[in-house]
């Protein structure tokens, strides 16, 4: 029914019916909407710039399974729109809101006004110009159509006014409709058609040595237990990327572990030894494949997508199914016969039991400073059975991937899909979307100090979360090709290039009246950790580790070292 109200009360009345809890935003963008927001209990979350409003706004929408929004003036909407590419890359259906000057002003030269359509371009599915009130209706679903549909992603809407204020304030008739199906993701399940699924079963019934990698999709469409079935029916080891890491619990007789770059060389192992590997919603990255060597050539290959533009897209002659990965994978483990594998499965559990041999030593090391991997075994024996742990990227995600053991199925792993600083604005909206979950973010202080002022934030909204900050005063994933760069020069200034001063990251958490935490022995991790749980503040545990300490990479095949 029709009601006449304020494009500001018909944005809130949308939102709530959509069934958003938060809105992520920085000042000053559609206040009369906030407003009203306020009035309909949804919390407006004032962050300190608009990469960290888009960060809680990602991390809202991976923890939710739904749409997310983010705000900003539009002076801000080029900082707005750098920080989508996390989104953008990790699937996660967020929509961004920018203000813009009305068309009468463009071109003119107007205050702060730049053409914001080519920044959005390569990091949203879609985007859109609101220069009168009555598209606001048509454009505000459009938003939710495209951020839940197909493979989930970011969208922009630009709407007249510096501040939005244009289409805010105007009064309209209007009707508050909202599509259900978008209020979540996947907003369809299509099912494999039935050519499709009789060549992959084929192809499974021939293959001796089977192997499932399971990526970002699975997860996000809740293969999880579809994936076990399919792969204990045909005896298919199964290797995750770094975004599906709870794909299976960590000690699961068939999980061989995380494959890529970075990753476990036992799961790569299985992967480059397959003669059959099915993806399962999966980008086939370069991060993903080793630069696309793990699977070899001639591997066959199925690939399982909701996304018809990825099937086949890095590798040719694959058996394509189009449809939805969880409902796909069922269909496949109804339709499959059992297979026995013997010899393929005692292969792939001795090379992960290989594997665990290794890294249990790193991880039992009791150096001082402390070894991150130790740091990962301490983090894993300590973790609640229903926390969230959101990684920041480079090493902190390839240690967290690779060392810490996740054993419960209701875990859940967020990763940077690169940003550097990403985690820790994204646990916070994270905890927003899941309030009495555990949220643990593992971040190096280089990650930390782009958005420490968030902390700010998150004791002024109670988001409690505990932050684990990897202290070895530097950026120590560039070491090695710095070292290579100043090979036969003077090295006396190349701290320079990656050396910070080392700095009290419990303290600092202090004077914003959080909880901070000193660890510089791996034996009081555990107590810092239940003092954290306790202190019903948001806390940092500021751990000193190994001064440019040096991940450990996988096994990769010969052509790619």
């Amino acid at each position: 029914m029709a009601e006449k109200m304020t494009g500001g009360r018909f944005i809130a009345q949308t939102f709530k019916a959509y069934g958003l809890t938060h809105v992520f935003f920085q000042d000053a963008i559609l206040r009369r909407a906030l407003v009203e927001m306020e009035e309909l209990g949804i919390k407006r979350i004032l962050g300190h710039s608009e990469a960290a409003a888009a960060y809680m706004a990602d991390g809202y929408s991976r923890v939710s399974g739904g749409p997310a929004v983010c705000m900003a003036q539009s002076v801000g909407a080029a900082n707005l729109a750098a920080a989508l590419q996390d989104a953008y890359l990790g699937q996660s259906g967020v929509i961004a809101i920018t203000g813009r000057q009305p068309p009468q002003l463009q071109y003119r030269n107007a205050y702060q006004e730049l053409p914001h359509g080519p920044m959005y371009q390569s990091v949203t599915k879609f985007q859109a110009k609101i220069e009168i009130p009555e598209q606001l209706p048509r454009l505000l679903r459009q938003a939710f159509r495209e951020a839940t549909s197909g493979t989930p992603g970011p969208v922009h809407l630009d709407i007249a006014g510096l501040t939005g204020d244009v289409i805010a304030v105007a009064e309209h008739e209007w009707t508050v409709a909202v599509d259900e199906v978008h209020c979540k993701f996947p907003a369809f399940r299509p099912a494999p058609d039935s050519e499709s699924l009789k060549r992959a079963v084929a192809a499974i019934a021939n293959a001796q040595r089977p192997a499932i990698v399971a990526d970002r999709g699975a997860i996000i469409s809740g293969a999880e237990a579809a994936i076990a079935r399919l792969a204990a029916r045909i005896e298919a080891p199964v290797v995750a990327t770094l975004d599906a890491k709870t794909v299976m619990r960590e000690h699961e007789p068939l999980n061989a572990g995380v494959v890529g770059t970075y990753a476990r060389s036992c799961a790569n192992h299985v992967v480059h030894e397959a003669d059959l590997v099915i993806f399962v919603g999966s980008a086939t990255s370069d991060q993903a494949t080793v630069n696309w060597s793990v699977p070899r050539d001639g591997t066959q290959i199925i690939q399982i997508d909701i996304s018809p533009s990825e099937i086949g897209r890095n590798y040719s002659g694959v058996i394509g199914i189009n449809a939805d990965p969880r409902t796909a994978v069922d269909a496949l483990a109804a339709v499959c016969q059992s297979q026995v594998h013997t010899q393929w499965l005692a292969r792939s559990q001795a090379l992960v039991a290989e594997w665990r041999q290794e890294a249990d030593r790193a991880r039992a090391s009791e150096q001082v400073p402390i070894r991150p991997e130790r740091l990962c075994k301490e983090l894993s024996e300590v973790l609640p059975s229903n926390a969230i742990l959101v990684s920041d990227t480079g090493f902190s995600a390839q240690w967290t991937g690779t060392m810490a053991y996740l054993e419960h199925s209701t875990q859940r792993y967020l990763r940077a899909a690169g940003s550097l600083g990403w985690s820790f604005p994204a646990s916070l909206g994270a905890k927003c979307a899941a309030p009495d979950e555990p949220v643990v973010c593992f971040v190096g202080d280089g990650g930390f100090f782009y958005h420490l002022s968030e902390l700010e934030t998150a004791r002024r909204w109670g988001l409690n979360t505990i932050t684990i900050v990897n202290n070895n005063h530097c950026l120590s994933q560039g070491l090695q090709n710095i070292n290579v760069a100043y090979r036969n020069r003077d090295e006396t200034h190349k701290h320079d290039l990656f050396v910070f001063r080392e700095t009290d990251f419990a303290k600092l958490a202090q004077t914003f009246d959080c909880c901070g935490v000193t660890v510089e022995r791996p034996q009081d991790f555990p107590k810092a950790f239940a003092a954290a749980m306790a202190s019903g503040l948001p806390a940092v545990i500021d751990v000193k580790t190994e001064f440019a300490a040096q991940a450990s990479f996988p096994w990769i095949p010969k052509q790619q070292q």
